[in-house]
């Protein structure tokens, strides 16, 4: 998904939010070291459901365009896909870091990849728009669109780069942020759609150190206030806990509501002193159940032996005393279940015979 601008008279820019849905079963090469696997149709229309709605929690809907790039790139045809490949070179192609160093090292690189790129630039043609943004590791197919459009009598676009955030697994090291980009794919993803709690747990698992890049990408305050935060954590006046929680109250108010970002903390905060959240999950399982199953299954853990490995940890309490017996079976009765020492998640579950 990528954002254009184009004229719109008077009133300024068109924001045009663009479904890459063609595009999406060639498979962006971009940073990878192998070919990826090609989606179907049916999967990318699938996975493009949820765009738009999570799109407009940050743009205007009366104010965006959405487009999919298959209304131009179906009607290409053989003819126009030889002549669009006609405008590039295998070597400008081989200007890319992940492409020439595939080459370099005898890796694969299948045709269709190079046709990326000139697919994405191709976009950048048929909106006609004026500027297009994207992510840093954009930047090469971002380029091949502003050197297509002038060959289709079409003026060059300008580009803007905006930072990768880096994944909720980042580290700093040697005063760098180090970690890949944050992705549903790598698991190390804040989704903007999820449940606030959800949000704010994995808001406050962050780095205290990569936090600083959270905010300096995300939040809407100052620079100056930033520092001035920076410099309090320092000289002991503020702890990492109340930045992590200001931080994820403005996400949460950005994207759900102030009222659902106090109501957060709030259970946050009572949990973290030995309370019990008021809306728990509530099971009904069958007696003579071993414990490590039924926390597999109210708490949707992969394995038995994951359910196990808790109790082992001592990660998990049972009616507010620590479980020590792994092999223990559950008998008629009504429990309350905590996972987790850090993380604490809660279930109560009914036992019946």
């Amino acid at each position: 998904m990528r954002c254009f601008f184009g004229s719109c008279g008077s009133s300024g820019h068109e924001v045009v939010f663009l479904v890459g849905d063609f595009t999406a079963m060639v498979g962006d090469p971009t940073g990878k070291s192998e070919a990826r696997p090609r989606l179907t149709r049916p999967e990318v229309l699938e996975a493009a459901k949820t765009y738009t709605d999570q799109a407009f929690l940050v743009l205007d809907r009366e104010r965006t365009v959405v487009r999919y790039n298959s209304e131009w790139i179906d009607e290409l045809g053989a003819a126009g896909m030889v002549g669009l490949c006609a405008n590039h070179t295998v070597a400008r192609m081989l200007e890319r870091n992940d492409f020439a160093q595939r080459f370099q090292q005898k890796k694969p690189i299948h045709v269709h990849e190079f046709l990326y790129p000139l697919l994405q630039g191709y976009d950048s043609v048929a909106l006609e728009c004026d500027v297009e943004v994207g992510g840093t590791d954009q930047l090469f197919n971002l380029l091949v669109g502003r050197d297509l459009m002038p060959r289709y009598g079409k003026r060059a676009q300008v580009v803007m780069t905006l930072p990768l955030l880096e994944g909720t697994d980042a580290r700093m090291e040697d005063g760098q942020v180090v970690g890949p980009k944050m992705s549903k794919s790598a698991g190390n993803y804040i989704g903007i759609s999820e449940a606030p709690a959800v949000m704010l747990h994995k808001i406050m698992l962050v780095d205290d150190q990569v936090i600083w890049r959270y905010l300096e990408l995300l939040s809407a305050k100052p620079l100056a206030e930033m520092a001035q935060m920076k410099e309090d954590v320092r000289a002991g006046r503020m702890d990492m806990v109340r930045v992590k929680e200001g931080f994820a109250e403005e996400m949460l108010t950005t994207f759900h509501s102030s009222g659902a970002a106090r109501a957060a903390l709030e259970e946050r905060r009572l949990v973290a002193g030995g309370g019990v959240p008021g809306n728990i999950p509530e099971f009904v399982l069958e007696s003579g159940i071993g414990v490590a199953k039924a926390l597999m299954r109210i708490f949707g853990l992969n394995s038995i032996g994951e359910g196990r490995r808790f109790i082992v940890g001592r990660a998990v309490q049972v009616n507010g005393e620590v479980l020590e017996d792994a092999q223990r079976t559950l008998t008629e009765g009504e429990y309350l279940f905590r996972l987790g020492s850090k993380t604490k998640r809660f279930a109560r579950v009914k036992i019946v015979e």
